[in-house]
């Protein structure tokens, strides 16, 4: 799939809509009400690796979590539908939104299953898949998110530059709105076993205390 590879100016960016997309009611894998609410103990961290299908069934199926979805980020659209991130005139990068619990699930053990199941040195990229869609990405919801973000990429940069890589592009800024994408596209890999998963991490390995 390919798009624009630059990101639209402020006065090219699609203006969106008031009206949010409807992501549908319940999770199709955990069960667990697509929009919450969440107990006021639940963290909520978003990150984007290429194609959204993929990268959600990752988080649903690893770790003890209390929901994902898949969504857009990083851009000025208000509630913008998948044609209008696929335009390249939103500046949105598809994320997955993940709601856990410190106790049951540790950030650093999301952002190594991030790191090392996608390709974070392509720029607006990911394989085959091109456009500022694609980009990799980071959206802390908290400042001890972005400490592990922070700490995780340079940890991993060491590790893929000894095995021949290049720098880090992913993206990482803090309190970035999420928006729910439309309900065909929340756990499709669930309800579309053979579905486009592009998927693909480098095979080197990030440490983690």
């Amino acid at each position: 799939m390919g798009g624009s590879i630059f990101m639209p100016s402020k006065e090219a960016v699609l203006p969106g809509r008031d009206l949010e997309i409807n992501p549908g009611s319940t999770h199709a894998v955990l069960g667990t009400p697509q929009k919450g609410p969440f107990q006021e103990d639940t963290l909520f961290l978003q990150v984007a690796m290429g194609c959204f299908w993929g990268a959600e069934r990752l988080f649903w199926s690893r770790h003890t979590v209390v929901c994902t979805a898949a969504g857009y980020a990083g851009g000025g659209t208000r509630n913008p539908t998948y044609q209008e991130v696929c335009s390249g005139l939103t500046g949105h990068t598809e994320v997955v939104g993940i709601w856990y619990k410190a106790d049951q699930c540790s950030t650093e053990s999301l952002l190594k299953t991030f790191w090392e199941n996608h390709d974070p040195t392509q720029g607006m990229r990911q394989g085959n898949d091109v456009g500022t869609q694609y980009r990799s990405a980071i959206y802390p919801s908290t400042t001890e998110q972005l400490k592990v973000a922070q700490e995780t990429r340079g940890s991993f940069q060491a590790e893929l530059e000894a095995a021949g890589h290049q720098k880090i592009t992913t993206e990482i800024r803090m309190d970035q709105v999420f928006f729910f994408a439309e309900e065909y596209h929340q756990q499709y890999l669930h309800k579309n076993p053979n579905g486009y998963c592009g998927i693909r991490g480098t095979g080197v390995t990030c440490p983690i205390v």
